[in-house]
């Protein structure tokens, strides 16, 4: 029998729209979100863009304040610090796991991810780049064969790219990202975990020591950075 899709609600229409928005940095960190000039550019009732930013906080993309209204999420140093934490135990637990059980159709995955990262730098297309980026760090959750570790990763994958977008702003961000991959990837053929964990540190390492510890909004610092 054919099955059909069912057709998106509303809701997971808005959605969707809101968060792409908020990972390609179209809504940028600590941006104000209007229900009502939202629901008038998308010719949608208030309803499904509440639910949505409901959603969307959970995925903790959207701060919600009584009274004041939605925000896109912005991050202290010290949470910045945190996501790097977060991410290294656990993009090592995946990486492990998935050179164990499926290195050959993961290493594939990788080096094809990579050629494409090498296409958008040629072409100066950043937004692929970063699209890429993301799917870079997923690959090790499809390959892992845990769902455990797939989904908690996929909680927060959501902030991480929008982080990452924030900071392909910065001076030779996407150059020194993309050298970093390339080394990466050379560490996943070894298959070598000590060589495959160093690696990631210092790759991750560079997002964790973008701010100082003080920096109690990494937007706002950055935006009186760009206006001096």
């Amino acid at each position: 029998m054919e099955r059909f899709e069912k057709p998106k609600s509303l809701t997971e229409s808005v959605l969707e729209h809101l968060r792409s928005e908020i990972v390609t940095g179209k809504l940028e960190l600590g941006a104000a979100i209007s229900e009502r000039q939202l629901a008038a550019e998308l010719n949608v009732s208030k309803t499904p863009v509440r639910e949505a930013l409901a959603q969307l906080r959970n995925e903790g993309l959207v701060d919600v304040e009584p009274r004041k209204g939605a925000y896109v999420f912005s991050l202290s140093a010290r949470e910045v610090i945190e996501i790097c934490d977060f991410r290294m135990a656990i993009e090592t637990a995946a990486l492990g796991l998935a050179l164990e059980r499926n290195p050959d159709a993961f290493i594939a995955d990788i080096e094809q991810i990579v050629a494409e990262m090498k296409r958008t730098i040629s072409e100066d297309d950043i937004p692929s780049y970063l699209a890429l980026d993301t799917d870079f760090h997923a690959a090790a959750f499809r390959h892992c064969e845990n769902g455990y570790l797939r989904d908690s990763f996929g909680r927060y994958s959501g902030k991480i790219a929008a982080l990452r977008t924030h900071l392909a702003s910065k001076p030779r961000h996407t150059e020194l990202s993309f050298d970093e991959h390339i080394e990466l990837l050379a560490a996943f053929r070894s298959r070598d975990m000590d060589e495959v964990h160093q690696t990631l540190l210092r790759h991750i390492g560079r997002t964790k020591n973008s701010y100082e510890e003080t920096v109690d909004d990494i937007a706002v610092a950055d935006a009186s950075t760009a206006s001096k």
